[in-house]
């Protein structure tokens, strides 16, 4: 599924737009209470499903990379069918007691996100394109990865909304 992502000043530019609207069209109103009904529906549900996706996306990744050790699973078999219990226990053992903020859970965050966003290429294209993502963080400090991985995770989880 394709989605996109809006900026900031986008939606600071909707939402003024929006805004001076609706003091000129009440059916304006009516859809930017609707809007606001939708945020608010799925707003829980969504900060719900990060950290459900954070952590599908690092034991792909890290399960990967050791060649599937504890199964073999999609990433979206990871995210919509295993509990998060099962989720957690299967993360703890791949990653052999580093901690979920570590370098290497944030680097196996990292491609497992990107994997998922780049399910739909070809995989000649994916296999390209990893392999830049791959480049990409080992230039990128701690905390450029860590806002990274926040934010693919972040938008990745509206494609499980539901």
């Amino acid at each position: 599924m394709k989605f996109f992502v809006l900026t900031l000043p986008v939606v600071v530019s909707l939402t003024l737009s929006f805004t001076a609207l609706s003091a000129e069209n009440p059916k304006v109103n009516e859809l930017t209470e609707h809007q606001q009904w939708l945020k608010n529906k799925f707003n829980e549900q969504h900060n719900n499903l990060i950290p459900i996706v954070a952590v599908a996306d690092i034991l792909f990744a890290c399960n990967n990379a050791n060649n599937n050790a504890y199964g073999k699973y999609t990433l979206d078999t990871l995210i919509t069918k295993m509990s998060k219990e099962r989720l957690a226990e299967k993360l703890e053992s791949c990653l052999g007691g580093e901690l979920v903020s570590s370098d290497t859970a944030i680097n196996y965050g990292l491609l497992g996100c990107f994997h998922g966003q780049l399910d739909d290429l070809p995989e000649d294209k994916k296999v390209e394109r990893m392999k830049l993502v791959k480049k990409a963080i080992s230039s990128l400090s701690k905390e450029e990865r860590k806002k990274s991985f926040t934010q693919c995770v972040t938008d990745q989880s509206i494609s499980y909304l539901k």
